[in-house]
């Protein structure tokens, strides 16, 4: 069953756009630092940690204010990015009014049967391209999952090349953040990368076996997802990559975020998101 809202236009502001600067010769370990903004593509911080409480930089910090530059300069010049791309937008509105987002006039939503264990009132909400293209998945009612077991030695280096705070209801606790919108990647045999909505810390000094793209829901209300993947792991050559994206270097992970469309479309998308307790 597909459901949309009957009229398009231009929507909201949407997410102005800003500057990244990074380098193609940086290895994960340097330090990836931007102009603030409340564009896509800023903040980017250092993958490095805080000792006080095992969370990314980046993931602590707001869209306001960034760490102070560390490692060395980017090789890159900054580069305006061009924003989302659709010139309209409409708002879809479940049948019980209990969650909304904008997408292009043209991008397809579809309501379909939630997975098996998912609480009462529970949505899965799938978004296409205009060609049928996956794009994303909400699911409300998620039951809680405690943060995957992760052996010594086996996390891996990750970097939050996104992160834009976006106002969602919400439930606090060790581990966790205010809610942002974020595309981070990870590395394996590729850089492999993701978007989403979290409130959930990524690992502890940059390294993480899995970054979940999982937003822990208030009490009684179980946890959401919205992105493409609801985790995001390193991969093996011989698995299918799809739908995590996947790259040579950091750089051309920054370039999708920064200079196509598609990241802008979606990320206005989730900022969108609005949920009814």
């Amino acid at each position: 069953m597909t459901g949309t809202a009957p009229f398009g236009g231009s929507g909201t502001a949407g997410v102005r756009s800003a500057l990244l600067r990074t380098g193609a010769a940086l290895a994960v370990a340097a330090a990836l630092t931007g102009c603030s903004s409340d564009g896509k593509g800023t903040p980017v911080w250092t993958a490095g940690s805080s000792a006080a409480d095992g969370t990314t930089d980046s993931e602590r910090q707001s869209a306001t204010t960034g760490p102070a530059p560390s490692g060395p300069p980017s090789s890159a010049g900054a580069a305006a990015t061009p924003g989302s791309s659709a010139g309209a937008w409409k708002v879809f509105t479940d049948p019980a009014k209990t969650v909304s987002f904008e997408v292009p006039q043209d991008w397809i939503v579809q309501s379909v049967a939630p997975d098996s264990g998912a609480l009462p009132g529970a949505l899965k909400i799938t978004v296409k391209d205009a060609e049928g293209g996956y794009l994303a998945t909400l699911q409300t009612g998620l039951p809680p999952q405690p943060a995957p077991a992760c052996a010594d030695g086996a996390a891996r280096d990750y970097v939050v090349v996104s992160s834009v705070p976006v106002d969602l209801p919400h439930a606090g606790g060790e581990g966790t953040i205010d809610p942002h919108v974020v595309f981070r990647v990870i590395q394996g045999y590729k850089y492999f990368g993701s978007y989403g909505i979290t409130n959930v810390v990524g690992g502890t000094g940059g390294k993480s076996c899995a970054l979940q793209n999982v937003v822990r829901g208030v009490a009684g209300k179980g946890d959401y997802s919205f992105g493409d993947l609801t985790v995001l792991k390193t991969l093996a050559p011989d698995q299918k990559v799809a739908p995590a994206k996947a790259f040579d270097t950091l750089d051309q992970a920054a370039k999708y975020v920064n200079e196509g469309s598609e990241f802008a479309n979606v990320q206005r998308m989730l900022m969108s998101l609005k949920i009814k307790n």
